[in-house]
């Protein structure tokens, strides 16, 4: 977000926060994009704000709700807040608990992996309505296929790009494996490592579709512990996700922080060929 649609943001959840009965003295911004992630202080909250109409805001906050109530490793709404969505000058918040990290990083492969595997087995006990994941592929196949909306991108680029997102499809659909629903992308930034162990934020994608495509956003580390995958699956899935990232990068909307050298890099590494890397490894570079 820009400068003055920052300020404008956190105004609208301090005032929401006060609302609520929250004391509220200081904000400070611990993540800018498409949404705000806002840390409140004195009363330690935890707040996402996003621009009024963003509908997944809704169905993050019941599906946490119900996962903290199985036990998941999730994290949870902030309990002296009625949970919902707040709505304030053109602007959604949701809030949330704040727990303290006991390291910036996500801890051991084996602990991470055994959280993806509780989560999922949470997540097989919900039953709520999601989009299915090959939604976001088709989100991804019409910003290529429309150049007005990724008007800088080259065409030999675009032209590999929906190939890619159609090849890795076809491929995901013939292996016929079983779905479920999904967070979405549980890569290790939406992954808290706290004093309780590693808890999972940020649902906004959730969606529906087989566990490979979850475990293709973990670092290869992470998914050598994971139990009984797919590994042909696993890759395609991994391939996919480059692909619709890099859609993502060349949209004209987009606010990722050097995008289109980042969409760049992701089309080089699919004309290289496999093994596809994970994408938060590509991102750390």
């Amino acid at each position: 977000m820009e400068a003055d649609v920052v300020s404008r943001a956190v105004a609208a959840a301090m005032a929401l926060a006060k609302d609520s009965g929250l004391h509220v003295e200081d904000v400070a911004v611990l993540h800018n994009s498409n949404k705000l992630a806002l840390r409140m202080t004195p009363c330690e909250v935890f707040a996402r704000v996003a621009p009024s109409g963003h509908q997944m805001a809704a169905l993050e906050v019941e599906l946490a709700q119900r996962l903290a109530a199985t036990a998941s490793p999730v994290a949870a709404p902030e309990p002296r807040v009625a949970p919902g969505v707040y709505e304030c000058n053109g602007f959604t918040v949701t809030f949330w608990t704040l727990y303290e990290s006991v390291h910036a990083e996500w801890g051991s492969p084996c602990s991470y992996a055994d959280a993806l595997h509780r989560l999922h087995a949470g997540l097989r006990s919900v039953d709520i309505e999601t989009p299915h994941f090959l939604d976001r592929v088709t989100e991804a196949e019409r910003l290529i296929a429309h150049r007005d909306k990724t008007p800088t991108l080259g065409e030999s680029d675009r032209q590999l790009l929906l190939y890619t997102l159609h090849d890795a499809t076809k491929r995901i659909r013939e292996r016929g494996a079983t779905e479920q629903l999904l967070h979405g992308e549980p890569h290790p930034g939406n992954v808290l490592n706290t004093p309780g162990g590693l808890l999972f934020i940020d649902f906004e994608t959730c969606c529906r579709g087989p566990i490979e495509f979850d475990v293709a956003h973990v670092p290869n580390e992470v998914s050598a512990h994971y139990p009984n995958l797919d590994h042909v699956l696993l890759a395609e899935c991994r391939r996919l996700v480059l692909a619709m990232v890099a859609a993502w990068r060349w949209d004209v909307r987009d606010e990722f922080p050097d995008g289109h050298r980042h969409g760049r890099d992701i089309v080089t590494l699919l004309r290289q060929g496999p093994p596809w890397p994970v994408l938060g490894a590509l991102s750390a570079e």
